[in-house]
């Protein structure tokens, strides 16, 4: 049986379209549309221009602001908030097949050490029993402090509590007030489940179909950190028993190397359009980037999140955003923005290797950051840093 080989620009173009940045992102805006086809939006505290929930939805259709997304949580349920590989925000279709994740996390949380240290029983049914009795709160109203507040990280008791409760699903995120979390007991948040729920290897199993579905061409490393719901092991016993074509893909650097693909893969390279010519700023969450060595090995693009690495260890920035323009990483920008000035900044640039910045490039970056600016309600942008290679 021939092995079909899939060229490396048919590898990008194939991964963009299914991260929905193909396209010219304009037209008709469908938010909800948006995070089912991605699979989930990662959410984050963090607005450095705007928050990265935010700024992936706009990088999709750049119609959208800000005020659009948490109505899809808070008051039409059509989206639930739980862990993924990190904080997102998950279409509800998917509950019913995530009850083994709340049940995998909050056996890990379970047996942390402070839930077994005296007391902490106490604090559990405390904070229980006030939302029972109250309705959504925050973490703001309780008082509990934390007992080393100095040490890295530390939390007061009824934070544990509550991110234990919230893990295991006993506790959901019922709506979010500028930003801020209120919890409900998840019946009370959550349609009722039908009885009868599948086990937990079809929802291991659905959820790698899923993934699959979404990654189009897939290792099985690849399937697994999709959702970062299941082990390593349970991905490669659903691949043995899935009818997934094995193929070649040729990578950036020229190399084949073996991975799977999706029953109809023929079909989705030939409708899979080229991508577009603009350039796009994309969040450093952004699902296109999430999977940093799939990304290395599709576009040759290094990239790392520094926010929490200290100043002086840094390689780039602290909060550095890629520039894509068409099916390649053509660059990396760190930009500011303060809404009460007016001002967006950009203080670091740094073109790829062989990348060259010639007037129409640049001029492609100016308008990608005014568009970017007219998210974050600034008009004024300025550079603070030279044009060219730092």
């Amino acid at each position: 049986m021939r092995v079909l080989t899939i060229s490396n620009r048919d590898a990008r173009r194939l991964w963009l379209w299914s991260n929905a940045l193909a396209e010219t992102p304009t037209g008709p805006l469908d938010v909800l549309g948006t995070i089912k086809r991605l699979g989930f939006v990662q959410i984050d505290t963090i607005r450095n221009v705007t928050r990265a929930h935010n700024h992936i939805l706009w990088s999709r259709n750049q119609n959208f602001r800000e005020d659009m997304l948490w109505p899809l949580l808070g008051k039409n349920r059509a989206i639930f908030e739980h862990f993924t590989h990190d904080a997102s925000l998950i279409p509800m279709d998917v509950l019913p097949m995530w009850q083994r994740q709340f049940r995998r996390l909050g056996a890990k949380y379970a047996s942390h050490r402070w839930v077994t240290e005296s007391g902490a029983a106490a604090h559990i049914e405390t904070v229980r029993a006030r939302i029972r009795e109250e309705g959504p709160l925050s973490t703001h109203a309780f008082d509990s402090k934390a007992e080393n507040p100095r040490e890295m990280w530390a939390r007061p008791p009824h934070k544990k509590a509550l991110d234990m409760m919230w893990y295991a699903g006993e506790l959901a995120t019922c709506h979010r007030e500028n930003f801020v979390k209120f919890y409900d007991l998840s019946e009370r948040v959550f349609p009722a489940q039908a009885e009868g729920a599948p086990d937990e290897r079809a929802q291991a199993d659905w959820l790698c179909d899923e993934a699959m579905d979404r990654l189009s061409i897939a290792t099985t490393g690849d399937v697994q950190r999709f959702w970062g719901a299941m082990s390593a092991a349970e991905a490669r016993d659903w691949a043995a028993r899935s009818d997934l074509v094995p193929v070649q893909v040729i990578g950036a650097d020229g190399q084949a190397s073996q991975s799977f693909a999706v029953q109809d893969i023929a079909e989705r390279l030939a409708r899979a359009p080229a991508p577009s010519s603009r350039l796009r700023l994309l969040n450093p969450f952004d699902p296109a980037i999430r999977d940093r060595l799939r990304l290395e090995r599709l576009f040759g693009f290094e990239y790392r999140n520094e926010m929490f690495v200290p100043a002086a260890d840094r390689r780039w920035g602290y909060y550095v955003y890629p520039l894509l323009e068409g099916d390649r990483f053509v660059g990396r920008i760190e930009v500011r923005a303060d809404r009460s000035a007016g001002w967006l900044r950009v203080v670091g640039f740094w073109p790829e290797a062989g990348v060259h910045w010639a007037d129409k490039r640049m001029a492609k970056l100016e308008a990608e950051l005014a568009r970017f600016a007219r998210l974050a309600g600034v008009e004024e942008i300025e550079w603070g840093c030279s044009k060219h290679v730092l």
